[in-house]
């Protein structure tokens, strides 16, 4: 769980999320690798990939051979609470939330992109919706749960590729969970 603003602004920078997420598509890569995936210099893919180490989302991968280093992602999911009132926490939790959030609608326009020209399955598979709710916190965590339980499964293809069925690829999974203001009628 992040909780200290210093990894949570860390973890923020684009590069570090994209290769972060390199890591997680493709399993244990090595710096080159990750660099020629994300279109950076093996050298900023190091640096970067040593950053995500020292804060705890990425480690040292099982080598093949003597000389590769490859670099494997910690953990699949993510999560930060706000911590309340420390300010500094949450403008760090804010920064997090802002960068992921126009990656993902960075995602969504290079999906409108190239849309029409993949096979009707995948298609009409993709896309945005929205979903409006009366909830309670604790029902709003329960239901975070719950899809996270539902997500287990699918997220252990990550780790291994056997398990994965024919015509599967990597999609992303984006939520947004947004307490709403009351209206005038208190609704």
């Amino acid at each position: 769980m992040l909780n200290d603003p210093a990894t949570m602004r860390a973890f923020a920078h684009p590069v570090r999320l994209a290769l972060h997420e390199l890591l997680m598509r493709a399993g244990a890569t090595t710096a080159a690798d990750a660099a020629r995936e994300v279109g950076i210099s093996q050298a900023l893919a190091s640096y970067h990939l040593r950053q995500l180490a020292r804060y705890g989302f990425v480690e040292q991968a099982e080598a093949r051979d003597e000389r590769e280093r490859p670099w494997k992602a910690t953990s699949l999911t993510q999560e930060w609470p706000d911590a309340g009132t420390d300010h500094e926490t949450s403008a760090a939790r804010g920064l997090l939330e802002q960068v992921m959030a126009e990656r993902a609608m960075g995602r969504l326009a290079e999906w409108h992109e190239r849309r029409a020209d993949e096979p009707d399955a995948w298609r009409n598979a993709g896309g945005i919706g929205n979903s409006y709710l009366y909830v309670t916190p604790d029902e709003l965590n329960a239901l975070d749960e719950a899809v996270r339980h539902l997500l287990e499964p699918l997220m252990a293809r990550i780790a291994d590729p056997s398990e994965r069925p024919e015509g599967a690829r990597p999609v992303v999974l984006t939520t947004l969970t947004i307490p709403l203001p009351a209206t005038e009628s208190g609704d």
